[in-house]
């Protein structure tokens, strides 16, 4: 048992033990890095209102604009050229209303596959009538979900 206990000692003694370096990994010599230059760069830093601007081009055809104004709204475009020749557009507006992207490359929600039939139609527009009157106090709430409650005008039997 004590030759065991020995041997394991000795065994963990001799075990390498795993680097703890954080150094950045080696830089790959098989694809050398590109520098793109870049063509302009002209900036508005904020002034004490908030209003700022900045223009930036790329060699590789980047270009971007964006300014913004008090209050925090912003607007801006973006463009460059996908590797197949294709050019990207992309105009946005960000303000009150939230950030408001425009461009022909974003998606766009498929258009209702069939028009909603006219019973649905009536039925919606019955709901919103009813629920107008109710908020008019001409209609009372049923306790039964819809349906009126039984009418009092019987005579028992």
């Amino acid at each position: 048992m004590k030759t065991l206990i020995l041997s394991l000692l000795v065994v963990v003694a001799v075990a390498e033990r795993p680097s703890l370096s954080y150094d950045a990994p080696a830089p790959h010599t098989s694809s050398p890095v590109q520098q793109i230059p870049i063509i302009r760069d002209e900036r508005v830093h904020p002034a004490a209102d908030g209003t700022y601007s900045f223009d930036v081009e790329t060699g590789d055809d980047i270009v971007r604009h964006e300014s913004g104004g008090p209050g925090g709204a912003q607007q801006g475009t973006v463009s460059f050229t996908f590797p197949d020749g294709q050019v990207f557009d992309l105009q946005f507006v960000a303000d009150a209303n939230g950030y408001q992207p425009q461009s022909p490359f974003l998606p766009v929600a498929p258009a209702f596959p069939h028009p909603i039939p006219a019973h649905a139609l009536e039925q919606i527009e019955r709901g919103r009538l009813e629920h107008e009157a109710r908020a008019r106090g001409e209609l009372r709430e049923s306790s039964s979900q819809g349906h009126s409650a039984p009418s009092q005008l019987y005579g028992r039997p």
